[in-house]
């Protein structure tokens, strides 16, 4: 069947006063200064996983023998590789300067306090700590200004990229160098954050980057590579390295692989599944085989798989009274999955409200106010962690650790290496110390393996200040991670519960479990995944009969938490503005079809136009940007508009044509127009037509013999072409004469279409002087002829779930005479979109 369509590159105006809810207001483009809310924004663009097949594209397939197929897939699979060994690298780059500035900064400080403690002088020792904390804090911060993208954890922009939108400079190399350089010294710097999140972000930007041989940043990195040159291959690529990153940082090759299907990728295959997988191993035996190696002098043992390693859980030989968990310790489990999402919905309450703030006040501002903030937070921090230690803690006894004859045995001994003894003498330690003297990993170990050796008040102190902390510092200037101040906190109330249950019911429970779980309560209670975490825990653990317990946990939180607010991810993915889709849509949006929520003013040219027109829609189309999405794309259609007020706007529109005649028709029919809609001269013609309308076939163009009739018939719909795809055919000079033939016009070929991917040239970076404006250019062969269409009956669920599924960026609404009556975009699929359209839809009824 023919497509035929309509559409207009103007707005439509709607006189609807103060009555419009902020959702139509954001979706006209307007704001109210009074409202609170932040909706999604009109200038992110969407990425497309749909391929087009074009000319060019087809050239391709027919050279393309069995040969060919192998050798591109071994690349891939080249590729893959190279992606997982270069995340384990990164890495391994990471938690070696972590260590080592850490071991450093705390053996100075540690040694000076113990001094200090006899000789009186602890300010000196603070002052030692707040410098190298300062230092360290203020490079990472300077980082993120030279590349704000790079602050944060990364990972609600890259499940925005996998979702289908595109970041602006999320995937850079200037990006990734200052992610990883400045988590780095964030970390080191002693701030509540950790390095497992920018992981995850640095393994996507090595997976986005790798494959294109070619750096935006650096321009002399540059080889001829024209292999996967399309947001399809990219988006798949980013995918494996994502997973890399997860398994990297949590020694968690499945659980990278699900995380990558489960919070990102909405178009999923079995062969992407194999990538993605060997992805996620490669990293995660590259990072263990030289950690292994580094640590133990034992190269090959593979004996360190991630960044953050739980240890190992388990019963001392021969103790028949103890038990990891039992089924009693589930309805305990339950309870702390309650507790693990009504503390993680508590926290995202408060972040948000701090980004917010930050929105208005902080980032407005001059950019060295960010740096500000920064040290404020790492001051404050700093203060809190040598107070805390040097006043709160409380002294334990040494011989408390071996109080059940080594449970734990040699993980023990690991233990009680990193123990600090400040101001407790006698054999004694000091147990909050303890924890914030060290490393944020050596602090999950003891509070995982160490047993009886923190008091209650502790382990509430440390919950409390750990809490508001780490809540404060996620959304600062810095690369910063949630994982490990999430689990800390978790883990510290799981031990207090374990506690409690130990001194006050006497009850036989290993510490070590009520502990993990507690922080796969919390954890879960603040990002809100559940099969990916459920896997990335257990395999963190090494210990499958785990499986049920964090599950359940994992599953409680979540429900729990979902009934106050979202996950803290997509809580900054809102306030971001950008147009996540979700899974699915909820069921009463069903009371709505895709001529409710399409765009019907829509931007056409013809299959055979001149420079001139193409550059007037181009430049317009440019200029309306902000707008609307839906102008980011040209289309090859015209349509049948039954208003008075559509019509002049069309009349508007053909004026940039070249013909005279259409410009001086169009002021007449301006001109004799009735004050009535009724007196529409086009609807008069529409109502009288006996025999269909001929259509517009791609060999032919607007003539200036036409009838009034003709002029405004509905042209047929031939297919979608990006502005990208225009301006590159107008850079390359793809046009011919009047008085010639369009087969005279040059060809180019797929290569040289996406030779300047990711970043295509701009109208604006067109010469026009070398431009003749009567030429003509053929686009036919350019343009997608076949993309997925909907018809306007068509349910919404049914067109969310094509959309997402497919990964498309547009898809055109035909109606059953073959015209396209408007087109869908992300932003028409928003949930704050589709909730304006089903108020407007209720008012209508």
């Amino acid at each position: 069947m023919a497509c035929c369509g309509g559409g207009l590159c103007c707005q439509c105006c709607c006189n609807e006063g103060d009555t419009r809810t902020p959702e139509e207001l954001t979706i006209l483009g307007e704001t109210r200064e009074d409202e609170d809310e932040i909706l999604p924004r009109k200038d992110y663009e969407s990425l497309d996983y749909d391929r087009c097949i074009n000319e060019p594209f087809l050239e391709v397939l027919e050279g393309l023998d069995n040969k060919k197929a192998r050798k591109y897939e071994a690349i891939k699979w080249i590729l893959v590789f190279a992606i997982g060994v270069s995340t384990g690298l990164t890495g391994l780059f990471v938690d070696f300067f972590v260590r080592l500035f850490t071991q450093l900064k705390f053996s100075l400080v540690g040694q000076s306090v113990e001094e200090c403690s006899e000789n009186g002088c602890l300010a000196l020792s603070l002052l030692e700590l707040l410098a190298l904390n300062v230092m360290f804090i203020f490079i990472s911060s300077v980082l993120v200004l030279v590349e704000p993208v790079a602050a944060g954890s990364g990972i609600p922009e890259i499940k925005s990229y996998l979702n289908g939108v595109k970041i602006p400079g999320i995937v850079r190399l200037r990006t990734f160098i200052c992610k990883v350089t400045g988590v780095l010294f964030a970390v080191a710097g002693g701030l509540f954050v950790g390095k497992e999140g920018p992981m995850i972000h640095s393994g996507a930007i090595l997976g986005a980057g790798l494959p294109q041989f070619q750096s935006i940043t650096f321009k002399k990195i540059r080889f001829h590579f024209p292999y996967f040159r399309s947001d399809r291959d990219k988006r798949d690529f980013v995918s494996a390295g994502a997973a890399a990153g997860v398994a990297a940082a949590f020694g968690a090759p499945i659980g990278g692989t699900l995380f990558s299907l489960e919070e990102g990728s909405s178009f999923w295959n079995q062969a992407l599944t194999w990538k993605v997988l060997f992805c996620s191993m490669s990293a995660t035996f590259t990072l263990n085989f030289f950690r292994s190696g580094i640590n133990f002098n034992k190269w090959g043992s593979f004996q360190l798989p991630g960044l953050l390693n739980f240890g190992e859980f388990k019963c001392v030989d021969g103790d028949k009274m103890c038990h990891l968990w039992t089924a009693v310790d589930l309805a305990f489990f339950v309870l702390m999955g309650v507790a693990g999402g009504l503390l993680g919905a508590l926290f995202n309450c408060i972040n948000k409200r701090l980004a917010k703030y930050r929105m208005r006040n902080v980032h407005p501002k001059a950019r060295f106010i960010r740096v500000l903030e920064s040290l404020l937070v790492c001051m404050v921090t700093t203060l809190v962690i040598f107070v805390a230690s040097v006043t709160l803690g409380e002294c334990r006894d040494l011989v408390s650790t071996n109080n059940n004859t080594s449970t734990q045995g040699s993980v023990n001994e690991e233990v009680n290496s990193t123990i600090r003894r400040f101001f407790c003498y006698n054999n004694t330690y000091n147990d909050m110390a303890t924890l914030f003297f060290n490393p944020q990993e050596v602090a999950i170990h003891q509070l995982f393996h160490q047993n009886a050796t923190f008091s209650p008040v502790t382990l509430l102190l440390f919950f409390v200040l750990y809490f508001f902390l780490s809540c404060w510092t996620y959304g600062v200037s810095v690369p910063s991670g949630l994982f490990v101040p999430s689990l800390l906190c978790g883990a510290s109330l799981g031990r207090l519960v374990a506690n409690v249950l130990k001194i006050n019911f006497h009850m036989q429970v290993y510490a070590g479990t009520f502990a993990l779980i507690g922080a796969a309560a919390f954890l879960g209670g603040v990002v809100r995944m559940t099969i990916s975490l459920t896997v990335i825990l257990i395999e963190s653990t090494n210990e499958i009969t785990y499986g049920l317990p964090i599950m359940i946990t994992l599953m409680v939180a979540k429900w729990t938490g979902d009934f106050f607010n979202k996950g803290i991810y997509d809580i900054h993915i809102h306030l971001k503005g950008v147009p996540l889709l979700e899974w699915e849509t909820e069921v009463e949006m069903d009371k709505l079809t895709a001529s409710d929520i399409m765009e019907p003013n829509l931007t056409y040219v013809y299959p055979h136009t001149r420079i001139q027109s193409l550059v007037a829609s181009l430049k317009s189309d440019y200029t309306g940007r902000d707008q609307t999405t839906i102008e980011n794309h040209l289309k090859f259609k015209s349509s049948v508009l039954t208003r008075a007020g559509e019509q002049r706007r069309r009349c508007q529109s053909m004026k940039s044509y070249p013909s005279s005649e259409l410009r001086n028709v169009c002021d007449e029919q301006t001109a004799v127009e009735p004050a009535e809609e009724g007196q529409d001269i086009l609807q008069q013609m529409l109502e009288r037509r006996h025999v269909p309308y001929p259509n517009l076939y791609p060999d032919q163009s607007p003539s200036e013999e036409w009838t009034m009739e003709e002029r405004f018939r509905p042209l047929t719909f031939h297919g979608l072409i990006l502005r990208s795809q225009l301006v590159n055919l107008l850079i390359r000079g793809v046009c011919y004469a009047e008085n010639q033939s369009s087969a005279s016009q040059p060809r180019l070929s797929h290569s040289e279409m996406t030779e300047d991917y990711p970043r295509f040239p701009d109208i604006h970076d067109l010469d026009l002087a070398l431009l003749n404006p009567r030429m003509i250019v053929d686009v036919t062969p350019y343009m997608n002829p076949c993309p997925y269409t909907v018809s306007p009956n068509t349910h919404v669920s049914q067109v969310f779930n094509l959309f997402r599924t497919m990964g498309l960026r547009h898809l055109p609404v035909v109606n059953a005479v073959g015209e396209i009556v408007g087109i869908i975009t992300r932003h028409n699929l928003t949930y704050e979109f589709l909730v304006a359209k089903l108020r407007q839809h209720y008012i209508t009824i």
